[in-house]
């Protein structure tokens, strides 16, 4: 198997450090990653600017390209460039891995998400990815190399079963905080949609500047659905949420086709306007 292996929180983040660790033995590992942080950087690609890209050595272990750009460029620019140049022209990975985020990526948050949307832009261009992202306690005491070991093993559980190439599963680890800790159970969980409830707090300069500084931790919400990725997560689990990158509104299509799509107006009697 061929692995890609990127993030959002750059190429010398401890989470993807941590991760390509475990994953040795699962397959040969490309890692091209952002040059620097790019949390909740969303789907953003670039187009006016040149992708500036550099091979670098993260450790003794782990090399990889660097790309000044976002999440969604680097696997972008992955498959429709750098693997070719690596492997062979028309060759690709088998599976993407983005992560593993320091931070949570449940409910509304996959929406912002960089590591996902790296997950997304792969299925997207027809390789099926998985999104890996830890929920920080106290990030002096989170133990990344035993979380990413706990993601391994999920990671392992999923690929004992066929997913489709434009596939996405999002994987969200529970607090892992002790080298020894217990592999949590798993569920398979749907993504909670309540908004979050976290602010802005009004700040002034020395100059006389009002500026807003985004206040809340990213997992407090409005309300959480039961059986949802955020309370399964809260509870200790370790949750897998398929997602899918159409954004159209299959419950609502047929409802706006009645009321403004001329095929549909005709056929129900309607006059179609002049």
């Amino acid at each position: 198997m061929r692995i890609l292996l990127t993030n959002d929180d750059g190429i010398d983040a401890p989470g993807i450090v941590a991760l390509h660790e475990a994953l040795q033995g699962l397959g040969e590992i490309l890692v091209v990653a952002p040059k620097t942080v790019q949390s909740a950087s969303g789907h953003g690609v670039t187009f006016s600017t040149p992708l500036l890209v550099q091979q670098v050595a993260v450790n003794d272990e782990m090399q990889g390209i660097a790309v000044d750009g976002r999440p969604a460029d680097c696997v972008k620019l992955a498959l429709r460039s750098l693997w070719g140049e690596r492997f062979g022209a028309g060759s690709r990975p088998n599976l993407t891995i983005s992560g593993m985020n320091a931070g949570a990526n449940v409910g509304i948050n996959v929406i912002y998400s960089g590591t996902v949307a790296a997950a997304v832009e792969s299925a997207f261009l027809g390789v099926p990815a998985i999104a890996v992202s830890l929920h920080l306690g106290d990030r002096n005491r989170t133990c990344f190399q035993r979380a990413a070991q706990i993601a391994r093993s999920a990671i392992d559980r999923i690929l004992r079963h066929h997913i489709d190439r434009h596939s996405v599963i999002n994987v969200n680890i529970p607090r892992t905080e002790a080298p020894d800790a217990q592999t949590p159970p798993m569920r398979v969980v749907e993504m909670n949609v309540a908004p979050g409830v976290d602010g802005y707090e009004r700040r002034e300069s020395p100059s006389g500047h009002v500026y807003y500084w985004s206040s809340g931790s990213g997992m407090e919400f409005a309300h959480t659905a039961p059986e949802s990725d955020v309370e399964a997560l809260l509870e200790r689990y370790i949750t897998v949420t398929p997602l899918t990158y159409c954004l159209t509104d299959h419950a609502r299509l047929r409802t706006w086709q009645e009321r403004i799509d001329e095929r549909f107006t005709v056929s129900a009697g309607s006059v179609p306007p002049r």
